[in-house]
């Protein structure tokens, strides 16, 4: 389908123990946390490469560049509204504190005529793989699932 959104993005992990993941900015999410953390990752058009847009992403929305390493391929999950994920991970380790998230604007509160900007990531944050399945959003466990593999 040329039509189907697509998304991309990195997994960095400590030693296949540990991943970085980001809370999702914004008011939808301000009040979740379990549920609400994501892989940093955004969407991307047909005429980028997955794995160009995985590191444009990451540098967006950590406002940090990729560090340096290989980065091994996760695949694709196919979430429920249809959008296809491709993730890949990289070993690597990053301070939290350090990042500097890249934001958004949407009319908020909704109808108001009022734009405000949010982060795309308010908090970023290590944990480990056990802990990271109960933060991550269910669609993207699979990932999880697959770093643990490579370990």
């Amino acid at each position: 389908m040329p039509d189907m959104k697509r998304s991309a993005g990195i997994l960095l992990h400590r030693s296949h123990r540990e991943v970085l993941l980001g809370h999702m900015g914004g008011p939808f999410y301000a009040k979740k946390d379990d549920g609400a953390w994501s892989i940093p990752k955004g969407e991307y058009d047909p005429d980028e490469t997955p794995e160009a847009a995985a590191r444009r992403e990451f540098t967006e929305e950590l406002g940090l560049p990729v560090p340096s390493g290989d980065l091994v391929p996760l695949g694709e999950v196919k979430q429920s509204g249809g959008k296809l994920v491709t993730i890949w991970a990289l070993e690597a380790d990053l301070d939290p504190a350090s990042v500097v998230p890249g934001t958004f604007s949407m009319e908020w509160p909704p109808r108001s005529g009022k734009t405000q900007e949010f982060p795309e990531l308010d908090r970023v944050a290590w944990f480990s793989l056990d802990d990271a399945r109960t933060k991550l959003f269910k669609s993207q466990h699979a990932f999880l699932d697959r770093l643990a593999a490579l370990a």
